[in-house]
């Protein structure tokens, strides 16, 4: 599939092929699911807390006597059914972490790529790289390249004025190419990506490539 390159002005200097292997699969909608629960469950802190009825504080004493009164008899005041009670089968700190193995995360991306692909919505760029950390300057090459307010920017190197310029656009997200995942694709319309952040997910993404990268380290 060729793509244009555009440069800042968005002018159109180039063409790329995005290669079948990396853009062009079927995509796999179970195995996004899959990934993309992997990493929303994987985020989850899972720090709550609550105390069981041994764990609060109080309620060493017998409230009253076990007869004679009339009452309901009862043992400690922080019995699960009083006010003030220890919780029953309450939520305790644990792992919500699951596994995915390398290689469907990475088929994964291929097919959250492919969709993007397939709908048009991956724009190339070059020379990304502003001068000054000012937000107004991206904005308006954003907008001279049509790419709307709810963009993914993949590039192959930190660069502290995209970052900072970028910070103050709602809805636009820069990282790096080798970071690039299932919820940030899914999450975002457009995906902005630098002839050197392609070349970078072609060899990560690439099963040929990165077995030949891989076997040479």
């Amino acid at each position: 599939m060729l793509v244009p390159v555009h440069n800042m002005e968005g002018e159109v200097v180039s063409e790329r092929e995005l290669p079948d292997a990396v853009f062009g699969v079927e995509p796999n909608e179970d195995l996004m699911h899959q990934a993309l629960v992997r990493q929303l469950a994987n985020a989850r802190l899972g720090t709550h807390s609550t105390k069981t009825r041994a764990e609060v504080r109080g309620g060493g004493r017998k409230p009253w006597k076990q007869k004679g009164l009339g009452r309901a008899r009862h043992g400690s005041t922080r019995s699960p059914i009083w006010r003030h009670g220890g919780v029953t089968f309450g939520p305790k700190p644990r792992s919500y972490g699951q596994d995915l193995n390398k290689k469907m995360r990475r088929a994964a991306v291929r097919s959250a790529l492919s969709v993007k692909a397939r709908d048009g919505r991956i724009t190339l760029v070059e020379g990304l790289s502003p001068e000054s950390p000012r937000t107004r300057e991206l904005a308006q090459a954003f907008g001279r390249l049509n790419l709307g307010d709810n963009v993914l920017v993949a590039v192959d190197r930190a660069d502290r004025n995209l970052e900072l310029a970028s910070r103050n656009l709602e809805g636009v997200k820069v990282i790096r190419a080798g970071y690039l995942n299932i919820r940030d694709l899914l999450k975002h319309e457009r995906l902005l990506m630098t002839v050197e952040a392609l070349e970078a997910v072609e060899v990560w993404l690439d099963p040929d490539r990165s077995r030949a990268v891989e076997a040479q380290a």
